[in-house]
């Protein structure tokens, strides 16, 4: 018997991804939900995290290249006190605070004004990029640390949106290859109290936001998923190959 293939849809799916999946995982569920032939993301949130997931469906996958480079926005929770070696509430405690530590709202905002404009990351040992074929997260969970060469990111805005007790919420908006968890970390240690993310909310990819995402649970519920999709003509201007959009009329 033949597989079934599913169905040859095309359009964007703007997706809000729930804490505990992993990135593809709430593609394929969203995927199957459609019934979709053929499906891609442009761009992974890490499991703890939330938010928006753009979800490419059929000839959409052509506008993958594209967001990838473009620029994200994200909403994220500071723990201070602690650093892990994750870099996020998931990883080990690698360095504390004294006790009677405090931040202070005055403190917090000169610090966060330091990451504005265009800044030197060095990228988390707990990430996907590659060293000799190998992600750096392979070496990091058999204890191996490795150099990795400082990168230039642009901050574009980092605001305070809340300070309470050891936690703060801020909103980030940032260039392609900007590790949260590092800004997170580094913000801790210009603070001289440690710091890592507790959680993290992405809100927009490129032109894209959050305000038109649809849940896991929103989807499955619809009489018509498909009716969620972005129709190719509705993207915004140039994001498609210009064929791809006239196959379309």
């Amino acid at each position: 018997m033949a597989k079934r293939r599913g169905l040859a849809l095309d359009g964007v799916l703007l997706l809000d991804k729930p804490v505990g999946l992993s990135s593809n995982h709430a593609l394929q569920r969203a995927r199957r939900c459609l019934d979709a032939a053929k499906a891609g993301h442009t761009g992974t949130l890490d499991p703890f995290a939330t938010g928006l997931l753009v979800c490419c469906m059929g000839r959409a996958t052509k506008i993958s290249g594209a967001m990838l480079d473009a620029d994200k926005a994200y909403r994220a929770t500071l723990q201070f006190g602690e650093e892990t070696d994750s870099g996020d509430l998931t990883g080990n405690v690698v360095a504390r605070a004294p006790d009677g530590f405090a931040v202070d709202e005055a403190s917090l905002r000169d610090a966060l004004s330091r990451f504005q404009g265009i800044i030197e990351q060095v990228p988390p040992m707990y990430s996907a990029l590659k060293r000799d074929g190998k992600p750096l997260y392979e070496y990091a969970r058999q204890g191996i640390e490795l150099e990795r060469p400082a990168r230039q990111v642009t901050i574009h805005r980092i605001d305070l949106l809340s300070l309470s007790g050891t936690q703060a919420e801020i909103d980030v908006a940032c260039s392609k290859g900007t590790y949260i968890r590092t800004l997170a970390q580094d913000i801790g240690r210009v603070l001289g109290c440690h710091a890592h993310l507790a959680a993290l909310r992405r809100t927009h990819v490129g032109p894209f936001s959050l305000d038109r995402a649809v849940t896991l649970e929103a989807l499955q519920a619809m009489p018509d998923p498909k009716q969620a999709l972005l129709a190719l003509t509705e993207l915004p201007a140039g994001l498609l190959p210009v064929k791809t959009l006239k196959d379309t009329l």
